[in-house]
C-alpha cells in the first residue's frame, strides 16, 4: 500500500513538473518566434524549457546523496525518448486532416510524415557529437566517472550545440505581445518544476528501497518511463495540432540538455561508474536512436519524396528498443539488486 501511495506520488510529481515545464518554454517559445530562428533551430532554446525536469531530477538526486537515480534517469530518458516520440507523432498524424498541412492527404495515404530536413544538420547530427564527447569524458579507465570538470566541458559542449543550431537556423522574425500573466506563469512553473522534481526523487527512493532495487535501476526503469509520460502527451497535443516537425524535432533538443546542461549537478558531486558495462551499453544505444533518426529522415527524401519517417522506420525505433532492453535485463550483470 505504501509503494502505491509513493507511486502516485511519482506520477502527481512529474507531472507537475512538466506542467512547469510547459509554462516556462511559453515565453521561450515566443522568443524563438521573435528573434527569427527556425523551429528546429529554436529547440536548442525551448529545449531548455522541455529538459528541465530531468535537470530537477538531477539536482534532487544530488542533494539527496542519490545521484545514481539521476544518472539511470538520464541515461534511460534518451533512449526512450527518440522512439517513444516518433511513435506517437506518426501514430497522432494518422488523423484525416491536420491544420495548415496542404499535403497531408497524400503523406497519410503513404504512411509517412514529412519533418524539416534541417533536424539533421542542425540537431541530429551535433546531438551525436555530444554523445561521444560524454562517452570520452566517462568510460576510458583514467577518468572513468563523472567529475566537475566534466559537467563544465559538457555545458560549453551545449553552449556551442545551440550556438551552431542558432546561426544555421535563421528565419523570419514575427512580431509577439508580451503579458503579464505569461510572465508570472513562468515563475509559477519554476516553483513547480523545483517540488516536484525533488517529490520525484523521495518517491523513487522509497519505491526501491521497497522492492531491494539498485538505485541506478530504480531511476532507468521507474523514474525514465514515468518521466516520458507528459512529453508523450505533449507530442501528440503538437502534431495534432499540424506542428509537425516541431513535435517530433524538439525531443532531440530536449535531450541535448539533459546531457549537457542536466549533468553538471551529477558531475559536480561525483559519480563513479560502479558497472562499467551497464554504462557503456546505455551510452551506445543513447547514439544509435538519433543515428537511427538521422537515417530515417535523411534517406527518405531520396528521388524528390518528402523528408521524414514511414511506418516501417517505427519497427527499426520499437526493435532498438527492445533489444536495449533484453540487453540490460538479461547480460547486464547485478543491475536490479541494492548493493
Amino acid at each position: 500500500m505504501i509503494t502505491l501511495l509513493w507511486g502516485v506520488v511519482l506520477l502527481a510529481a512529474l507531472w507537475a513538473a512538466h506542467w512547469g515545464a510547459e509554462r516556462l518554454s511559453s515565453p521561450l517559445k515566443k522568443l524563438r518566434r521573435q528573434w527569427g530562428f527556425s523551429v528546429a533551430a529554436g529547440g536548442s532554446i525551448v529545449g531548455l524549457a522541455a529538459a528541465s525536469p530531468e535537470t530537477g531530477i538531477n539536482t534532487a538526486s544530488a542533494i539527496r546523496g542519490v545521484a545514481d537515480i539521476g544518472l539511470g534517469m538520464m541515461l534511460a530518458s534518451n533512449i526512450i525518448a527518440i522512439p517513444l516520440m516518433v511513435c506517437t507523432a506518426y501514430i497522432a498524424t494518422r488523423k484525416r486532416e491536420l491544420p495548415d498541412h496542404e499535403e497531408h492527404g497524400r503523406h497519410r495515404r503513404e504512411r509517412r510524415i514529412a519533418v524539416d530536413p534541417q533536424a539533421v544538420t542542425v540537431q541530429a547530427l551535433p546531438y551525436l557529437v555530444i554523445v561521444g564527447l560524454l562517452a570520452v569524458l566517462t568510460l576510458p579507465a583514467q577518468w572513468r566517472g563523472l567529475q566537475p570538470m566534466d559537467g563544465w566541458i559538457m555545458v560549453g559542449a551545449y553552449v556551442l550545440y545551440a550556438a551552431q543550431a542558432l546561426l544555421r537556423g535563421r528565419s523570419d522574425s514575427e512580431r509577439v505581445e508580451w503579458k503579464k500573466k505569461e510572465v508570472l506563469l513562468a515563475l509559477g512553473g519554476v516553483a513547480a518544476i523545483a517540488g516536484g522534481t525533488y517529490f520525484a526523487v523521495r518517491a523513487t527512493e522509497q519505491m526501491a528501497s521497497a522492492w531491494g532495487l539498485a538505485k541506478i535501476a530504480a531511476g532507468m526503469f521507474i523514474t525514465a518511463p514515468v518521466a516520458a509520460m507528459p512529453e508523450l502527451f505533449a507530442t501528440w497535443k503538437v502534431t495534432r495540432s499540424g506542428q509537425v516537425t516541431s513535435g517530433v524535432t524538439s525531443v532531440i533538443g530536449d535531450h541535448a540538455v539533459t546531457l549537457t546542461v542536466a549533468l553538471l549537478p551529477l558531475a559536480l558531486v561525483t559519480v563513479p561508474v560502479e558497472n562499467f558495462r551497464l554504462m557503456w551499453v546505455n551510452l551506445s544505444f543513447v547514439a544509435l536512436m538519433p543515428l537511427l533518426y538521422a537515417t530515417c529522415i535523411h534517406f527518405s527524401g531520396r528521388h524528390g519524396e518528402p523528408h521524414g519517417f514511414r511506418r516501417w522506420h517505427l519497427g527499426l525505433f520499437i526493435g532498438a528498443l527492445l533489444t536495449w532492453l533484453a540487453v540490460v535485463i538479461f547480460w547486464v550483470p547485478n543491475i536490479f539488486t541494492a548493493s
